[in-house]
């Protein structure tokens, strides 16, 4: 087998535009590639992070395939999530789909969506509780 030399989503969406806009605006994303159909995002500070849109009527997608993504999650981990809570959600006003709290398996989170309902989780990892740690490897 080839050794693996790059791993990215590709969204397949209606609003390219507007959504390429959204991850510039708000996760701070650099535009790599940019047509009206497709466009590549990759955050500007870890190059390797790298985010994709596309167009879901364009004529390289499989008939079959042709639908607005649907059942993901992105996740997004921060520094500080209560910060980015504040400036995404209070300041901002992005939609709120799971509003912010901690979780016993070692996360303090919210979720939010992109212009095509893509979820995004913004996530600080923090301590597990005891139940949970042993789960960690």
């Amino acid at each position: 087998m080839s050794p693996l030399r790059g791993n990215y989503p590709v969204l397949c969406c209606e609003r390219v535009a507007e959504s390429r806009d959204f991850y510039v605006r708000h996760f701070g994303f650099d535009v790599s590639f940019d047509s009206e159909w497709y466009v590549s995002l990759k955050h500007g500070q870890r190059a390797e992070y790298e985010l994709a849109l596309l167009d879901v009527n364009h004529p390289t997608i499989p008939d079959v395939g042709r639908k607005v993504v649907g059942g993901v999650l992105l996740n997004f981990e921060v520094e500080d999530v209560d910060a980015e809570y504040k400036r995404l959600i209070e300041d901002a006003g992005l939609p709120i789909l799971l509003d912010i709290r901690s979780e016993a398996f070692g996360q303090r989170h919210f979720i939010t969506a992109d212009p095509n309902g893509t979820m995004i989780d913004v996530i600080t990892p923090i301590p597990p509780s005891a139940e949970f740690a042993d789960q960690y490897t």
